[in-house]
């Protein structure tokens, strides 16, 4: 059994209300609580910096459940990142940059949103020219690498908003987290 910490990073704006974000936040607590202790934070609706520290040192596991504005995180997830990853308490310094991270026993998983379609990616004629969803989120890789995290394979939907297959999506995700993690 595993302490797992999932966080919905969705931030609202205009036509995006979060439906499938917390679709897939819901399914994950719903799949992952027979078997885990499962915590949660919703970003949007608030946080307490010190609570979400301690949520971080006591999980073995933290899922990031979030959509990717414009090849990034939304603002409240980067604002939650700044505000809760603590020099001291998530990372050192060292005399290798980037190597002194202190939370060295804890993996973690990005599930994404992206309204980019799946060809976009792995082929050099496309948009992402030739780079893997690992490769295109090797920025938020390196934030979690920073304060010693390891990664589990990332998890993504595409073409989210012109082609909303939710059943699809949430069965793709079940099938994920049975391949990277103990159910």
């Amino acid at each position: 059994m595993k302490n797992i910490l999932i966080i919905n990073g969705h931030q609202t704006y205009r036509s995006a209300e979060g439906k499938l974000n917390k679709t897939l936040m819901d399914n994950m607590v719903h799949v992952l609580s027979a078997n885990h202790t499962v915590q949660t934070t919703v970003i949007q609706n608030g946080y307490n910096f010190e609570e979400e520290q301690s949520k971080f040192l006591w999980a073995d596991i933290v899922i990031f459940q979030t959509p990717i504005y414009w090849f990034n995180v939304p603002g409240l997830l980067k604002t939650y990142m700044d505000e809760v990853y603590a020099y001291g308490l998530f990372f050192k310094g060292s005399e290798q940059y980037g190597r002194g991270g202190l939370l060295t026993d804890k993996h973690y998983m990005f599930s994404t949103t992206w309204n980019a379609p799946e060809k976009a990616f792995n082929d050099s004629t496309q948009f992402f020219r030739g780079k893997s969803l690992e490769e295109a989120l090797c920025h938020l890789h390196r934030t979690q690498e920073f304060i010693g995290m390891k990664p589990l394979k990332s998890y993504a939907c595409y073409d989210v908003i012109k082609n909303p297959d939710i059943d699809r999506f949430v069965y793709e995700l079940h099938t994920h987290l049975e391949e990277v993690l103990p159910l």
